[in-house]
């Protein structure tokens, strides 16, 4: 008896992330709770429970939660294939204040990404900010106050004022946009300049000409043409935009994790 008791101590002794999965009682549906706050978390089909895990946290849209982004297939589908955590904080109202700089929200984000360390061995290296809509306007504003350890952004149809001032950045920047967004609409610039939407980065980063790289695609009825901006002082950009509307582009999440981890691009 001393000596499962000795062992159960020494098991209630171990930090969250050396317990393994297990331990980790929210997860999936179930929500992670944080200073009257919460979060979802879905992790990667057979991690080994030890190995370090790139992370992608992606703010939802208004009107949905976290819930959702768990189990979304152009999300989670390709986080889980790609042996990256998910994290999916939850917006108050299902929204988000990104409207101006010192929200909240830039505080319980970063909040969160500190919880998921306690909890899992996360890689420190491949801290990726994702949104989608309202969710991609407060992706844009965390990285825009709190992006130093933020290896890439990856952004779909939404974005702040290009005239934004930034205190921090992340390493990259990727963003997707739809010509035809009739919800958060297409950013042209000057002179109906397609390039307008990443302009902010742009001039952050010190970048040159952007270079034409070409159409891709993931499906058959959807393609998307890059344009990159690779000879910058620091950082890199790149910008996915397509003739359709607001929405996930199928594969477009998938692509930039490949891409990021040194993975041959594949769909799902």
């Amino acid at each position: 008896m001393t000596r499962l008791l000795l062992i159960i101590a020494a098991l209630w002794a171990l930090p969250a992330a050396a317990m393994g999965p297990w331990q980790n009682r929210c997860h999936g549906d179930t929500p992670c709770e944080i200073d009257g706050r919460s979060y979802h978390i879905r992790e990667p089909d057979g991690w080994d429970g030890k190995t370090p895990l790139p992370v992608l946290m992606h703010f939802h849209g208004w009107m949905r939660q976290g819930s959702l982004i768990v189990k979304h297939q152009r999300i989670s589908g390709a986080t889980r294939r790609r042996d990256v955590l998910l994290v999916a904080p939850n917006g108050q109202d299902r929204s988000w204040d990104f409207w101006a700089s010192g929200t909240a929200d830039v505080e319980f984000a970063r909040a969160v990404l500190e919880d998921v360390k306690q909890r899992y061995p996360v890689d420190p290296d491949r801290i990726y900010v994702s949104g989608y809509s309202w969710g991609s306007n407060m992706a844009w504003r965390f990285v825009c106050e709190d992006g130093t350890d933020i290896a890439a952004l990856l952004a779909i149809s939404g974005t702040l004022d290009q005239n934004e001032v930034c205190t921090t950045a992340p390493r990259e920047v990727r963003q997707v946009y739809g010509l035809n967004d009739d919800v958060l609409r297409f950013p042209y610039g000057p002179g109906g300049d397609t390039t307008y939407p990443v302009q902010l980065w742009r001039a952050a980063y010190d970048c040159g000409t952007g270079i034409d790289a070409g159409a891709w695609n993931a499906v058959s009825f959807l393609t998307l043409h890059r344009t990159t901006w690779d000879d910058c002082d620091q950082g890199r950009v790149s910008l996915d935009i397509h003739p359709g509307g607001h929405f996930i582009p199928h594969g477009w999440i998938a692509r930039q994790l490949d891409e990021l981890l040194g993975r041959t691009p594949s769909y799902p």
